[in-house]
C-alpha cells in the first residue's frame, strides 16, 4: 500500500463503516492518521487489474518494548469483490509479513454478527479467545466483540 492507494483504501474503509459490522469507527480518519496508527511495512492492496479491491494492515498494539511482537490487524474487502477469495488471500499475505517481521502474536476483535469474518479469520488458524460484553457504544447501543488471536 502506497499514500497514491489512500483514495481507495479509504473508499473500502467507508464501505466497511457503513456496514456497522466492521469498526466502531465511524468516519475514516484520513491518511496522516492511518499512516501513524499503522506499521510501514505491513500494509497490503489486493488490486483487480487497475483497481483496489482490498487492503488489509497492522498496527502495534502497546508502545511497551515487551509487547513489541503482538499486533493488531485489519482487513477489508470491497462490497463488489467480497466472496471471491479476496479477503482470505490478503489475510494470508499479511500472516507471512508479520511472520517475516518477527511478530509473534496477531489479534483482532470481530463482531459477532459478522460471521463472515468470523469463519475467514478460524480457516486461518485464529481462535476465539474471549468475548468482551457490552465493550462500546455505536450507534448508542452496545456492542459485543470477539477476540481473536494468531499466535506465529
Amino acid at each position: 500500500m502506497t499514500r497514491e492507494d489512500w483514495p481507495a483504501v479509504e473508499a473500502i474503509y467507508a464501505e466497511g463503516i457503513a456496514t456497522r459490522n466492521a469498526t466502531f469507527e465511524t468516519e475514516t480518519s484520513g491518511w496522516q492518521a492511518f499512516d501513524e496508527r499503522h506499521l510501514p511495512d505491513s500494509r497490503l492492496v489486493a488490486e483487480d487489474g487497475a483497481d483496489v479491491v482490498g487492503w488489509a494492515a497492522l498496527a502495534p498494539t502497546s508502545s511497551r518494548a515487551c509487547y513489541a511482537g503482538v499486533v493488531e490487524h485489519s482487513v477489508y474487502v470491497s462490497e463488489r469483490a467480497r466472496g471471491a477469495g479476496v479477503g482470505r488471500m490478503l489475510l494470508s499475505a499479511l500472516v507471512d509479513e508479520a511472520r517475516a517481521g518477527g511478530i509473534w502474536t496477531i489479534q483482532t476483535s470481530i463482531f459477532p454478527e459478522n460471521e463472515a469474518s468470523v469463519a475467514l479469520h478460524e480457516r486461518l488458524g485464529f481462535r476465539v479467545v474471549g468475548r468482551r460484553e457490552r465493550i462500546a457504544r455505536l450507534d448508542g447501543r452496545w456492542r459485543d466483540t470477539l477476540l481473536l488471536e494468531l499466535r506465529l
